[in-house]
């Protein structure tokens, strides 16, 4: 029991937060309340696989050790691009949006079931870009270049740099809010996304 309590987890979970995130704020929302309900949301979510340690990921946003639970390493990045190799520990990685606080836990699992045989999984972003992208650690060298989850092309770019077949898998889609009309795609029947959830209830403007 003691050795598995010091061994390296194999699977990690990151969030990403950026800053722009919070330019989906609906009307009469705070804009760094929404961001931060938004990013909670993910985390919990995130936080709440098994066999999987969360990471939280900063890009250039403040106070998100508020959200983490304890243990819970939050890193500050210069950029996205800086994701995988900010890791701190794991043989599999998966780099989820924090502006996607409903995403089901159901597709990171299937990130890491694709990752079975290929060294990259893609869930792709509605209306271009990724929602969460996995990947065998450390992150092959030919997918780093193209490794941008705003691309509208990202899995054509990295399947056209992958040195093979089959080495870009991909998974179901699902949304993010990037804009202040995207609350309009979350789902009052669906578990989670309690903090939006409630932010958007109390505002009005955008309440669900």
């Amino acid at each position: 029991m003691t050795q598995a309590t010091t061994t390296a987890p194999a699977r990690v979970a990151a969030v990403l937060v950026t800053a722009p995130m919070a330019d989906a704020a609906p009307p009469g929302v705070d804009p760094a309340g929404f961001l931060m309900a938004m990013a909670e949301d993910t985390y919990e979510m995130a936080a709440g696989l098994e066999l999987v340690r969360p990471v939280i990921l900063s890009v250039g946003v403040p106070g998100l050790e508020e959200i983490a639970w304890p243990g819970t390493p939050v890193i500050s990045i210069a950029s996205a691009a800086a994701a995988f190799a900010a890791l701190p520990y794991g043989t599999e990685g998966v780099v989820i949006s924090g502006d996607a606080p409903d995403l089901p836990p159901l597709l990171v699992g299937k990130l890491f079931r694709e990752l079975g045989r290929a060294p990259i999984a893609v869930c792709p972003a509605e209306g271009g870009g990724a929602v969460a992208v996995a990947a065998r650690l450390p992150l092959p060298d030919w997918a780093a270049p193209d490794l941008d989850f705003e691309a509208p092309d990202l899995v054509v770019r990295l399947r056209r740099r992958a040195p093979g077949p089959r080495m870009v898998a991909t998974t179901p889609g699902w949304h993010r809010l990037r804009r202040p009309t995207d609350v309009a795609r979350l789902d009052p029947g669906l578990e989670g996304w309690d903090s939006t959830r409630a932010l958007l209830s109390a505002t009005g403007p955008g309440s669900r």
